[in-house]
């Protein structure tokens, strides 16, 4: 049994850790608070957007299509890696690396596939043993979106360009702050509309749909984007809140039970000296 300085210390140490890891849970529950009501309020506007421009994009003539719809034989792929900068967070950047491993790896296998990184995570995994096209780890530290803008304006010219042939983005998206879902979500070229789900309505357009459709584009994209690592930032905080919260209670379980094992090491000692005492004392008599 290790002796009673060695458990203080380690009763000590533990101590410590619960006092970090318990101040980080109540940092990431007030930031969880901000992110989660800007994507809850983001969701209704971004889906309803996308819905619209699917809506006119399957309605409108082949030779009018835009060429951000342009369904080519997909051989080179852009997967856009959003994770976090910063660890602690339990699976939450792990299952995003999985999915992007397994995306590459069978999905796409026999494909050209590279990456775009958003959080440092994904850039340090991935540069590795991949083509890292570009690393935007520096959004979070001021998400906006125009921030974000810029990355999507960057995606869009690469599908343009024809140099990816598809663009895929995978994120955690935010359910609560136990729960995150990975998601890979097609970002170009366009989903369109399933069959059945296009506005029966007949509405007039001005100028033209085929207009309004260039004009939506390239906000719905960008907005798009901006919904991934909105909800990617409060999936974050939800998930780093959960692990702080385990490690918390973990960390006061050990606690205690080393406080046990320290009294009753120290009873043992003193009962020890107790008997060597009484024993002392009896053969000074005898």
């Amino acid at each position: 049994m290790a002796n009673l300085k060695e458990i203080r210390n380690r009763i000590s140490s533990v101590s410590s850790t619960m006092q970090i890891t318990s101040a980080m849970k109540m940092v990431s529950a007030a930031k969880l608070k901000k992110a989660q009501d800007a994507i809850t309020a983001m969701r209704p506007y971004s889906d309803k957007l996308t819905e619209l421009l699917q809506s006119l994009s399957a309605s409108l003539d082949g030779d009018s299509g835009s060429k951000y719809a342009d369904n080519r034989e997909v051989k080179k792929v852009l997967i856009v890696a959003i994770t976090s900068n910063r660890g602690l967070a339990g699976a939450f950047n792990s299952n995003i690396l999985k999915q992007v491993t397994l995306l590459a790896n069978e999905t796409y296998a026999g494909k050209q596939v590279d990456y775009i990184a958003l959080g440092k995570k994904a850039n340090d995994f991935l540069s590795k043993k991949s083509t890292v096209v570009s690393n935007h780890s520096p959004v979070f530290d001021d998400l906006t979106f125009d921030n974000v803008s810029t990355i999507a304006e960057e995606l869009m010219e690469l599908f343009v360009e024809g140099k990816y042939d598809k663009i895929d983005i995978v994120y955690n998206k935010f359910k609560n702050a136990a729960t995150q879902l990975v998601i890979t979500e097609q970002f170009l070229p366009i989903v369109p509309a399933e069959e059945g789900e296009t506005a029966a309505a007949d509405y007039k357009f001005e100028p033209s749909k085929a207009e309004i459709v260039e004009q939506l584009i390239p906000k719905s994209l960008k907005t798009q984007l901006y919904k991934a690592v909105r909800d990617s930032f409060a999936s974050e905080h939800g998930a780093r809140m959960t692990a702080m919260h385990k490690a918390t209670d973990n960390a006061k379980e050990l606690r205690d039970q080393l406080k046990l094992t320290y009294n009753k090491a120290r009873q043992a000692a003193i009962t020890n000296e107790i008997l060597e005492i009484v024993g002392g004392a009896e053969a000074l008599n005898g």
